[in-house]
């Protein structure tokens, strides 16, 4: 085992990437700053509305700012030690690669599921050799026994793998924050292990 100022220690080394900053995205980067990861990449094209607040990192006072710029302010003010490096870009299959090449594991955290197919194909196959943590099924509320993690090699899926996001089945702050929350402990399970 290790004392927290270790974790922090080894953390201190490390490169995570985060491909979007919304409710996933956002609340796993809080999660990782607060125990001290070194360098944060994170990458996002959109801002921050109204609708956004019941589920991701942000504040009334930052709607209509980039997401990312916001969320580099957010962490460094729980974390000023952290290397934050953000990019306000739309991620695709011709960025990957440069955004993320150096980091020790890639969060995936979209909203949509072709977005999440083209990051999931293009990392496994142009950056094999890094983890790649996505999340899957996090709609609605309550069922918090179908909320898993399953590994196939270097992907590591969090959430419930069926629930999807629609009218009836709206992503709200437990659920969502649930499998950010996991992600980030994938995270460290994978950083920790390789320190």
């Amino acid at each position: 085992m290790l004392t927290f100022e270790e974790i922090k220690e080894r953390l201190s080394r490390k490169r995570v990437g985060i491909a979007g900053c919304g409710g996933l995205g956002s609340n796993c980067a809080v999660a990782l700053a607060r125990v001290g990861t070194g360098t944060l990449v994170i990458s996002d094209f959109d801002i921050v509305t109204e609708s956004n607040l019941n589920r991701q990192y942000y504040f009334r006072d930052q709607i209509g700012q980039k997401k990312t710029l916001a969320l580099t302010v957010n962490i460094l003010r729980i974390n000023p030690f952290i290397n934050v490096i953000p990019h306000d870009l739309k991620i695709t299959p011709a960025n990957i690669s440069g955004l993320f090449a150096g980091c020790d594991v890639i969060v995936e955290a979209f909203d949509r599921s072709e977005e999440k197919e083209m990051l999931i194909e293009t990392v496994l196959t142009e950056l094999p050799s890094i983890p790649l943590i996505v999340g899957l099924g996090m709609a609605g509320w309550g069922m918090n026994d179908s909320i898993h993690c399953r590994r196939i090699d270097n992907l590591y899926i969090c959430g419930d793998e069926q629930t999807e996001i629609g009218p009836d089945m709206p992503p709200i702050a437990p659920r969502v924050g649930m499998v950010s929350n996991m992600q980030a402990n994938v995270a460290l399970e994978i950083l920790l292990a390789k320190s």
